[in-house]
């Protein structure tokens, strides 16, 4: 039988990491949002994704999360006129990457709210276990 604490541990620690690399792919999406090709009718930075998947850890029994997949969004570019841009084609249509920052803002604010809820579940376990030693100390 494993220890139920160690599971609980094992699994937020897992969330943790997970909601750690997305937020790293969230803010790249929003800091290239504007991002577009180095030549005329080149394309732009392209969204990228990622997909979790569950994975059992053989050591605690318990089912945690890993990053199966980092990706990107096959969605059309956005065409946008602007003919002084260096990016522009000849027409004056410029591709601009297909990132939404609304979409990306409620991406990053789920995740960090994800991962600050992870985190109190260790802080919680890590206060149930310290209670614990405390009590069998003070039964000796």
């Amino acid at each position: 039988m494993t220890d139920p604490l160690l599971a609980t541990l094992r699994v937020a620690g897992s969330g943790l990491e997970a909601q750690s690399t997305r937020l790293r792919i969230v803010s790249e999406n929003i800091a290239n949002a504007r991002t577009t090709g180095d030549t005329p009718g080149a394309d732009p930075y392209r969204r990228k994704t990622i997909t979790f998947g569950a994975e059992l850890d053989r050591a605690t029994g318990a089912n945690t999360v890993e990053v199966k997949k980092l990706g990107v969004d096959l969605a059309d570019f956005i065409e946008e006129f602007d003919p002084g841009n260096p990016a522009a084609d000849e027409r004056g249509i410029v591709k601009m990457p297909n990132v939404n920052i609304l979409i990306e803002m409620a991406d990053m604010r789920e995740s960090n709210r994800t991962y600050e809820a992870n985190l109190q579940t260790i802080k919680q376990t890590r206060d149930i276990i310290s209670q614990t030693i405390a009590l069998l100390k003070a039964s000796q």
